[in-house]
C-alpha cells in the first residue's frame, strides 16, 4: 500500500506518521506532484494558518493537482478546511472541493472558549470512514474555525452551534478532528480510509 502524506509547510506530520506506523504503514512524505499522483491514497494533514498554507500549495501548483486526484484522499483539520471553497481566516480562497464556507467560531455561551481544544462527540455519521464507529463517539479537536453544514457533511459536532465534523464527496474525505489523536475511534477511522484504497 503506497500511502502519501502531502508535506506543505503545515504542522501535525509526526503524529500522523506515528499513527500510520502503528498500523504497519510506512508513509511517504512529499510535495512532489508525480509521487502524489502515483499514490494508492493520499493524506492531507495540517495545523496552521489558511492563507500561508494555500500560498505554499500554489507555489508548488498543488492547488491544481489536489482537486484532480482520483484516488482516496483524506484531509485532516486544516487540510479539510483547505478543501472547502473559502475560509474566513485571512479571507482565503481555498481548493473548492467542498462547497462549504469555513467560518470562525462565534461563542454562544460564556464557557465556550476559542479555540475548541479537547474531546467532543460526533453524530449523524454517513460516510464509509465511520464504518464500525458508534454514533456519539468522541474524537479530539483543536481549532478556531469550522466548516458550515452542507450537502457534503458526513458527520456533525456541536460547539458554538452545529458544524461539519467531517465532509465527503466522491473520493474526497475530510475530518475536522484529529483521528491520529483520537485513540481507538481514530484508529478505526484511519483503518477504514486505508481499506477504501485497498
Amino acid at each position: 500500500m503506497n500511502v502519501v502524506v502531502i508535506k506543505y509547510n503545515a504542522g501535525n506530520i509526526q503524529s500522523v506518521q506515528i499513527a500510520l506506523e502503528r498500523m504497519g504503514i510506512i508513509p511517504v512524505f512529499t510535495d512532489d506532484t508525480d509521487t502524489i499522483l502515483q499514490a494508492d491514497c493520499v493524506i492531507f494533514p495540517g495545523v496552521g494558518e489558511a492563507r500561508s498554507a494555500m500560498h505554499y500549495l500554489q507555489s508548488r501548483s498543488l492547488d491544481k493537482v489536489i482537486p484532480a486526484i482520483q484516488r482516496p484522499f483524506l484531509g485532516i483539520c486544516l487540510g479539510m478546511q483547505l478543501m472547502c471553497s473559502h475560509s474566513q481566516e485571512n479571507d482565503t480562497q481555498c481548493l473548492g472541493i467542498f462547497q462549504q464556507q469555513v467560518l470562525r467560531f462565534q461563542p454562544t455561551e460564556l464557557n465556550e472558549k476559542i479555540p475548541q481544544i479537547g474531546w467532543n462527540s460526533i453524530h449523524t455519521l454517513t460516510s464509509p470512514l465511520f464504518t464500525g464507529v458508534t454514533e456519539g463517539s468522541y474524537c479530539y479537536f483543536v481549532h478556531s474555525y469550522r466548516a458550515e453544514l452542507g450537502e457534503s457533511t458526513s458527520a456533525v459536532t456541536d460547539y458554538c452551534g452545529k458544524y461539519s465534523a467531517a465532509l465527503c464527496r466522491d473520493n474526497f474525505y475530510g475530518v475536522q478532528f484529529h483521528p491520529e489523536k483520537s485513540a481507538e475511534v481514530g484508529e478505526i477511522i484511519l483503518s477504514n480510509f486505508i481499506s477504501i484504497a485497498s
